[in-house]
């Protein structure tokens, strides 16, 4: 007799053990991403915190530093929006925009300072206005850290490759 009930409480607690498992599963099964369009105006906000932190290369941690390509991947990693970690990466990314359409948030690409041919600095327009804009950027020359220039001064003008949309 007391087998019996053995076998019975333990056939019920087994039962049961499954109709938790399907449940639980069930209750954790994927949830559809949804689409949230970000605030370019958040995006500048978060950057500018980062104002003054030395320029480090290779340097993607606020800690430490940054190097330019470092800082925006940090910033835009914050808003879960994959960029290139390496400013070579941003040569072929994206379609070039006209001056006119430079919004807050775009990427500016620029060209190395020293060959035409390959890109070597990258950051994010804080202020937009078409070739009269400011970028939020790791600088590695006199400033040595995170800064704010003018993309019509004639050190990053002549240096100027593309704006790209990375919010898309």
């Amino acid at each position: 007799m007391k087998s019996t009930l053995y076998i019975a409480f333990a056939s019920i607690i087994l039962c049961s053990s499954f109709t938790l498992k399907k449940e639980y599963k069930s209750i954790n099964a994927p949830i559809e991403k949804i689409q949230t369009t970000i605030d370019r105006d958040s995006i500048i906000s978060y950057s500018k915190q980062y104002l003054g932190t030395p320029y480090l290369y290779a340097g993607n941690n606020p800690k430490k530093g940054f190097d330019c390509s470092g800082f925006v991947n940090y910033i835009f990693q914050h808003f879960d929006v994959t960029v290139p970690r390496s400013s070579s990466g941003y040569k072929n990314l994206g379609t070039a925009k006209k001056a006119e359409d430079f919004k807050v948030g775009d990427v500016l690409v620029f060209y190395g300072y020293r060959n035409k041919t390959i890109v070597g600095h990258v950051g994010i327009i804080c202020e937009a206005n078409g070739m009269h804009s400011k970028f939020i950027h790791a600088s590695s020359g006199k400033a040595g850290s995170v800064t704010i220039s003018d993309l019509d001064s004639e050190h990053y003008s002549k240096r100027f490759y593309k704006c790209i949309d990375v919010l898309k």
